[in-house]
């Protein structure tokens, strides 16, 4: 377990050391960037519109039992852009992207390809890790904020036409845009910023590392995507302890 902490440390180490490199890379970059965006865009909107939804259907009754459904804008907005966005688009992402990466790194090690690699004088890191890692870095806050957004949407929807809940569109949006500030926002970017390269180290890791043929790829795959959800847990809570000094 120490051993692999250490070598992922020191594959972020050597993927940060190289990043002067990325604008040669810009190609793979890009391609990295429509794989991710084009394979989970539409994923993260229908997920995000029902978890908006399901938010207001389970807190909205209650509220308005209570007398504070005036309030459920706020709540909607706070769950979806510190916690749920960044937390539910990075287990997508994890789960759709980070095992893609670590299959293909993964089959590259195990035919061979990446000794070729370094047979030509071409480094791994620089050629494989490092646009995965820059690209999932772009691309994972940039669809937090489209989950955010659509979430919103979502809760809003179900404020409106739940007859239990019955609030207007524009009593929703004016207690949300009260509620929420830009650090609300920026505070799910940085945890969202934080889970993208974490999936990355941990995914392109696990492929490198990968031995025994097509099982050992399942494997790898297997090991990459529950690992990085685990991480992704554990540092939220960690991140939201620290972020919390800075409200």
């Amino acid at each position: 377990m120490f051993q692999n902490i250490g070598e992922m440390l020191v594959l972020l180490w050597r993927t940060l050391q190289a990043l002067p490199q990325t604008w040669r890379q810009r190609r793979k970059v890009s391609e990295q960037l429509f794989e991710i965006g084009n394979a989970s865009l539409l994923m993260a909107c229908i997920l995000s519109l029902f978890i908006g939804g399901v938010i207001a259907l389970q807190t909205g009754p209650v509220l308005v039992q209570r007398g504070i459904s005036s309030f459920l804008g706020g709540i909607i907005g706070l769950s979806m852009c510190k916690e749920l966005g960044p937390v539910m688009m990075a287990v997508l992402i994890a789960g759709r992207i980070g095992s893609a990466m670590t299959a293909e790194i993964g089959s590259m090690q195990v035919y061979q390809e990446i000794d070729a690699l370094r047979t030509m004088n071409i480094n791994p890191i620089r050629y494989l890790v490092l646009p995965r890692l820059v690209a999932i870095s772009l691309a994972l806050p940039t669809l937090v904020v489209f989950s955010v957004l659509v979430g919103w949407i979502g809760g809003a929807l179900v404020c409106v036409y739940n007859r239990q809940i019955g609030i207007s569109f524009e009593a929703y949006f004016s207690n949300l845009q009260n509620v929420v500030e830009f650090k609300d926002v920026f505070n799910g970017l940085i945890k969202s910023l934080v889970f993208a390269v974490i999936i990355g180290v941990v995914c392109c890791h696990q492929g490198l590392v990968t031995l025994g043929g097509p099982r050992g790829i399942g494997r790898s795959v297997t090991k990459a995507v529950v690992n990085s959800i685990v991480l992704i847990l554990i540092l939220d809570y960690l991140l939201t302890r620290v972020l919390l000094y800075w409200d």
